[in-house]
């Protein structure tokens, strides 16, 4: 009892001491806590991608190939480590025959894309810089007709991941947010993803899944990192410091664009058996004797281009991949065209809300759906584009929706939501 007495005595008078040893303590209990929990879920993930390793597969089909393109210096060079802990080893224990390519700069993956052998499935394992490469490379292949069928599969690895909404359930655990974007690849379960090509006037076309940004909103969240040593004021730094250029900040542009169209029906998956050979010879011997018909010349009907003038502070051209309805009847992409006439409390209240969602579209904004349109900045412009949160030089450029062009992996309870006004 009276070591106890003293102990007390002990922390009484070192209270400083006692109080910085209790906080240590209780930080490390809750960091060892943390790392146990996340070696729980690695243990779970691993033991289910067993299951499809331990599957038997008929002597005359081959193993499933699939080729990961890693960015190791995504989030910051965290990536590689994440991947090794997190999804390699449930890819391994999965039966795949995995072949792993680490990209060692800005670019490589479009290059390493065209010369690609034929793979079964297609794996990036990055942020959204990573994504707009590989479909950069994947879309601009000679028989990109062949390889967008690939489907893919997208582990989400880098600073934003704006892919994974989408194709995710959320989760405020890393490792268990890569666990299950590596599981949906096994799973198998697919959805259809537009893809818009951008095309200059020079360069080749580059492709994305999210979209294109070009105004104030956009130039002030590439600063944001600059002011680190402000910690949660940063962004409201960044923004308040553009707002001290010429204000108010204008883009004067000319948009000219075509309407929304009609979703098409579905391919059947299942191709018709071919007819026997006495039907066949028939439908020959038929057409042989049949007199030629007229062909009647058919009108070439005018596509309804629309034109407007357009003075504002945020363009952006969005997919509806963000909020995926499989259901819906039309394609089209979102034009959305923020006033010029922002205060500048606004503004800086209005940039830290599109740094949370880059493709929010305020009230007081044209909104325009299109499945096509051509941009043309003034002369003069400076500035840049960023396309799938990747910088380009600002110039003309022609957007062209590509509806259900790529398959990518998805959760099935994230698959089941998209299916939901369906069963309604």
């Amino acid at each position: 009892m009276a070591r106890v007495v003293r102990m007390f005595k002990t922390f009484k008078t070192h209270w400083k001491k006692t109080t910085v040893g209790v906080c240590l303590l209780t930080w490390g209990g809750n960091w060892l806590y943390g790392k146990h929990c996340d070696n729980l879920l690695r243990r779970a993930a691993c033991q289910e991608a067993q299951v499809f390793g331990n599957q038997l597969i008929p002597s005359n089909v081959q193993v499933k190939k699939a080729t990961v393109f890693l960015n190791p210096a995504a989030c910051k060079g965290k990536a590689r480590n994440l991947f090794e802990k997190n999804a390699a080893p449930i890819l391994h224990l999965s039966g795949l025959d995995i072949t792993i390519v680490k990209t060692d700069y800005e670019g490589q993956a479009k290059k390493l894309l065209e010369l690609m052998e034929n793979t079964d499935l297609i794996i990036i394992a990055g942020g959204d810089g990573t994504v707009q490469e590989v479909i950069t490379g994947l879309l601009r292949r000679a028989d990109e007709a062949t390889f967008s069928k690939i489907p893919i599969g997208f582990i989400p690895l880098g600073k934003t991941s704006t892919l994974s909404q989408t194709l995710y359930p959320g989760s405020l655990n890393q490792v268990q947010h890569i666990a299950d974007a590596t599981l949906a690849i096994l799973k198998g379960e697919t959805v259809p993803l537009d893809v818009l090509q951008i095309k200059g006037e020079k360069e080749q076309p580059v492709f994305a899944v999210t979209g294109l940004r070009w105004g104030s909103y956009r130039d002030a969240g590439v600063k944001v990192s600059k002011y680190w040593y402000l910690g949660p004021l940063k962004t409201k730094a960044a923004h308040f410091f553009n707002t001290l250029k010429e204000w108010p900040q204008k883009h004067q542009a000319s948009l000219t664009y075509l309407g929304p169209t009609k979703r098409p029906p579905e391919e059947p998956e299942e191709k018709l058996s071919r007819p026997p050979l006495y039907v066949r010879i028939f439908r020959r011997l038929s057409l042989y004797w049949a007199s030629p018909q007229k062909e009647i010349p058919q009108e070439a009907t005018l596509e309804a281009w629309e034109e407007m003038q357009l003075s504002t502070i945020e363009l952006s051209i969005t997919t509806q991949n963000r909020q995926l309805d499989l259901t819906r009847t039309e394609d089209f992409m979102n034009i959305c065209i923020e006033p010029d006439t922002v205060s500048k409390g606004d503004f800086i209240n209005r940039g830290s809300q599109k740094m949370c969602d880059p493709q929010l579209c305020p009230e007081g904004s044209q909104c325009v759906q299109a499945s096509r349109c051509i941009l043309q900045l003034s002369e003069g412009t400076e500035g840049s584009f960023g396309i799938d949160s990747e910088e380009y030089e600002a110039m003309p450029v022609e957007v062209k929706l590509l509806p259900r062009k790529l398959q990518f992996f998805c959760d099935p309870r994230k698959r089941k939501q998209m299916l939901q006004p369906a069963v309604q």
